[in-house]
């Protein structure tokens, strides 16, 4: 891992990466998360039985949405034209979990992987949101990146 710091000059102040020498390439991310709740609230999400509506469908939408919003929330990230993102939701019963994914992808000079992160992060607030009335204990966690692909760094696989 390197130890330089991207986003600071000579001085140590915050700057945004000039990306404008990178090549553009084909750049993918995806993320993953999960929110752990009791098994009642699982049961309530399966059954469509939330007062606020479809769960797993809002959390999708909102995930996508914090993509593309994602330059607008963390400084220093690039506004990208994403020509992708996906997020997926699945309960895992045996984990008392919502499993959430995203994969984001572009064609161009930096990165997706904010994005990726930020579509798991938006999309597991919705679901604590849309179910907090009935369980204030659900957990976010495990957020993490577990692939990236395009550019001069190459590939990473993670867990």
């Amino acid at each position: 891992m390197s130890s330089d710091l991207t986003h600071f000059d000579k001085d140590g102040n915050a700057i945004m990466v000039d990306v404008a020498a990178k090549d553009s390439t084909d750049r993918v991310a995806i993320a993953a998360g999960s929110i752990l709740m009791q098994p009642e609230t699982i049961d309530l999400i399966q059954n469509g039985a939330m007062k606020k509506g479809d769960v797993l469908s809002v959390a999708q939408l909102a995930g996508i949405m914090g993509a593309k919003r994602a330059p607008d929330l963390i400084p220093l990230c690039h506004p990208l034209a994403l020509t992708s993102v996906k997020v997926d939701l699945t309960i895992n019963p045996d984990r008392n979990a919502v499993e959430i994914t995203a994969r984001c992808a572009l064609n161009g000079q930096t990165g997706v992987e904010m994005e990726a992160l930020t579509a798991v992060s938006v999309a597991a607030l919705t679901v604590y949101d849309m179910c907090k009335a009935v369980d204030r204990g659900m957990r976010i966690t495990e957020i993490r990146l577990t692939h990236k692909s395009g550019g001069k760094s190459g590939t990473y696989e993670g867990a």
